[in-house]
């Protein structure tokens, strides 16, 4: 029996919305990541981009678990001197809750030039409005 080898140019790609009301911000992400990277196909190889585009709505209404909204924080280095900066989820969620959303799935993507290529197939937004009707998306369950 032979394995299936799928080539860049012949890969397809779908669009999928996922509606993070009342979801954990965690959960929504791993499977966001699921689908960018193409693991839910059955045609994934690992060294070939075969995922699809998502779309997250609602991340404002995204819950983290337990004591995180309080607790945890949000760092990274501006690369001067003394650049450490934080910023509590509990400011992220409520400014920047699609931002919250994109940090999340993005640490759940491999760091090479294959995760860079699938992060920009990742849109998220605030509220349930989105700009991208014209492709069709299709609901994801969870």
């Amino acid at each position: 029996m032979s394995t299936t080898m799928p080539k860049a140019q012949e890969v397809s790609r779908s669009w999928y919305i996922l509606d993070a009301e009342g979801k954990s911000l965690g959960r929504v992400a791993a499977k966001a990541a699921h689908i960018l990277r193409g693991k839910h196909k059955p045609t994934f190889v690992p060294h070939v981009d075969c995922g699809d585009h998502v779309i997250i709505i609602n991340c404002d209404k995204a819950v983290l678990t337990g004591k995180k909204l309080e607790q945890k924080k949000y760092y990274w280095h501006t690369g001067w001197i003394g650049g450490l900066k934080e910023k509590s989820y509990k400011d992220l969620m409520a400014n920047e809750a699609d931002r919250a959303m994109t940090i999340a799935v993005n640490g759940m993507i491999p760091n090479t030039a294959q995760g860079r290529d699938q992060m920009k197939r990742l849109r998220t937004y605030k509220g349930s409005e989105h700009k991208h009707e014209a492709q069709k998306p299709v609901a994801y369950e969870l």
